[in-house]
């Protein structure tokens, strides 16, 4: 699944250790969903999109959607 996530945590000069923290995951986790190694679930998805203040369709796509 393609993500915007990296960026969008960069506008906010945040760390991946600021958002895991800010999501209630783990650094790694940030790391592996920002390099399209795993999929969030969908409860962390809708954190995500609350945190960002964005639907979830315009942070995460899924790759075989144009």
């Amino acid at each position: 699944m393609k993500n915007h996530l990296k960026v969008l945590r960069a506008e906010r000069d945040w760390t991946q250790a600021d958002l895991a923290t800010a999501l209630e995951v783990s650094r790694q986790t940030v790391n592996a969903i920002e390099k399209g190694k795993f999929d969030p679930s969908l409860p962390l998805a809708f954190r995500v999109a609350r945190l960002f203040s964005m639907p979830i369709e315009e942070i995460f796509q899924d790759e075989v959607a144009s």
